[in-house]
């Protein structure tokens, strides 16, 4: 536990620990918003708050293709919460004035990465933020939920369920809904809290670091060969049928992404494996395929049909192999580049101390790929090296100098 942080259990001989309180409903009032009259009083109900904006947001992932935002949900000290649905209010002209009174405040949001793409596709981009989530790494704490944060730093259990309901739904339940107030009605307490314990364990300098690199966030670009990603494929040594799978994951994408659903909820990955493995001849051998099933299978037949004749026909196959670009997987290294891997396992125990001696993980210290990259790239200057790979400049002070003596070590 880190430095500083109350003891909130009571622990006797003879007695069990004693219960957190639960906190089961929303200590502020709770209000949903639907309309845009309603979303202008939301806006003088936040300006007359204080401090930072507590933000979150429900998507439908596993339900639906789009990653967008169902429910926006916001509360600050001193205003209500409130619970928006964006779809019908976010083409409003009233959502831009309630977008930039959002975006004129700092913000507090729990694992930020999570929800930073969806709310910045309806125009909230934060101009600075608390991750309560990452802050709590950084203090060390061994469990960083929600629910676990607020059992470690404000003293009560919180009521956490319908995290993976398909927020697509209308109308919302109450129970939902009484879900999504409590992940915002704590925030304000949760963030000063937490920064307060940052400021005592001396890494408020870290956080706020760590918390303005995610003003820059962005996700991760789709890579082009996802579809070999299909669980059962990896045993598929054959271009050809490699070539089926392509056209057949692809086909299911393009239809999910138009019908807005999940793919595998579509067909999943094991019935689209299957019929790469199978004989089939002609579309009814196809229809009667039983391992080929799922929701979409029959009523949509062509489009599969047409997917797999097109990958059976084709001349240009994919490689059995693809080729990676960058440095090559460290798991390969120690047979392939022994020297690197060398040099990888002498920093390794580095970060390991590191990690001990600062309660981080380590690889909130500095991502592991930069450490790996490092390692394939020796007889550089370390801190510059660094720098140029993006890492924050409380990293780059705080394994510098311990990298370049491990690998000195090494070499003589």
């Amino acid at each position: 536990m880190a430095k500083g942080l109350p003891q909130l259990t009571v622990e006797t001989n003879d007695e069990p620990p004693v219960e957190l309180p639960l906190r089961a409903v929303s200590v502020a009032p709770v209000y949903y918003v639907d309309s845009e009259d309603e979303l202008l009083g939301v806006i003088e109900n936040l300006k007359q708050g204080s401090g930072h904006l507590g933000i979150d947001a429900e998507r439908a992932s596993g339900f639906k293709y789009s990653s967008r935002a169902y429910l926006i949900q916001v509360h600050r000290t001193g205003s209500d919460v409130f619970l928006i649905d964006p779809i019908p209010l976010s083409s409003s002209p009233v959502w831009t004035e309630f977008a930039t009174l959002c975006n004129s405040v700092p913000w507090i949001l729990h694992a930020a990465t999570q929800d930073l793409a969806c709310l910045s596709e309806v125009g909230l981009i934060p101009n600075e933020l608390i991750d309560t989530e990452l802050g709590s790494r950084l203090l060390g704490l061994p469990r960083v939920g929600l629910g676990a944060a607020c059992e470690q730093l404000l003293g009560f259990r919180l009521a956490k369920e319908h995290s993976a309901a398909d927020w697509s739904i209308r109308p919302f339940p109450n129970a939902w809904l009484n879900y999504a107030a409590l992940d915002v009605d704590v925030l304000p307490d949760l963030a000063r809290v937490l920064m307060e314990q940052l400021e005592i364990a001396g890494k408020t300098e870290i956080a706020l670091q760590e918390f303005k690199h995610l003003l820059s966030f962005k996700p991760k670009p789709q890579d082009p060969n996802r579809w070999r990603s299909m669980t059962g494929l990896h045993d598929v040594k054959d271009a050809q049928k490699l070539a089926i799978a392509k056209e057949l994951w692809f086909a299911r994408d393009e239809l999910a992404q138009k019908l807005d659903v999940s793919p595998g909820r579509l067909v999943p990955d094991s019935s689209i494996v299957s019929l790469v493995k199978s004989k089939v001849s002609s579309r009814s051998e196809l229809a009667s395929l039983s391992s080929f099933n799922g929701r979409a299978s029959r009523t949509y037949l062509d489009t599969w049909w047409e997917a797999f004749s097109k990958g059976l026909n084709a001349r240009e196959l994919p490689p059995l192999k693809i080729t990676h670009t960058g440095i090559p997987n460290h798991r390969n290294w120690a047979n392939r580049y022994p020297e690197a891997d060398t040099r990888l396992q002498v920093l390794k125990p580095v970060m390991s101390e590191l990690a001990l001696e600062l309660e981080i993980p380590g690889e909130n210290i500095l991502q592991p790929d930069l450490m790996r990259r490092i390692a394939w790239e020796p007889g550089q200057e370390i801190a510059a090296q660094l720098l140029e790979l993006g890492a924050r400049k409380w990293q780059v002070e705080t394994v510098a100098s311990k990298f370049t003596d491990a690998l000195e070590a090494l070499n003589q």
